[in-house]
């Protein structure tokens, strides 16, 4: 898939956020890079056959200060190669991926921990069986 197509489905899939949702999201850049470098995955700790499909740097909503105005913004980056892998992989469309990983990296940033947003995930798998 091109970096060009690549960057309409993260589009489509930041506007797939509720309008709730993206009208309280504040400083917030979104960046797509190919993969995780050398020093994303030793700050992650990733093992050799492990990788990311976003990851959300910055100080979480629930976390700021009220002159947080003044901070660069925060950083939502989504990796274009392992998210296409995990596509092929599962047999999810490529734009489902990249929209769950904006939901997962958005959760972050409004102050949710990785367990937090791995509970919530399961529970609206479950509700939507």
């Amino acid at each position: 898939m091109t970096r060009a197509r690549f960057e309409e489905l993260v589009g489509e899939g930041y506007d797939a956020l509720p309008e709730w949702v993206r009208e309280k999201i504040a400083n917030v850049a979104i960046i797509v890079e190919d993969e995780p470098s050398e020093e994303i995955r030793e700050m992650e700790q990733l093992g050799p056959d492990e990788t990311l499909l976003g990851l959300y740097e910055g100080v979480p909503l629930t976390a700021r200060s009220y002159d947080a105005s003044m901070m660069l913004p925060d950083r939502i980056t989504l990796f274009q190669f392992p998210i296409e892998a995990e596509a092929a992989e599962t047999g999810l469309p490529v734009a489902q991926v990249v929209t769950e990983t904006i939901w997962h990296e958005f959760a972050h940033h409004f102050g949710m921990d990785e367990d937090a947003v791995r509970a919530r995930e399961a529970e609206r798998e479950n509700t939507s069986d």
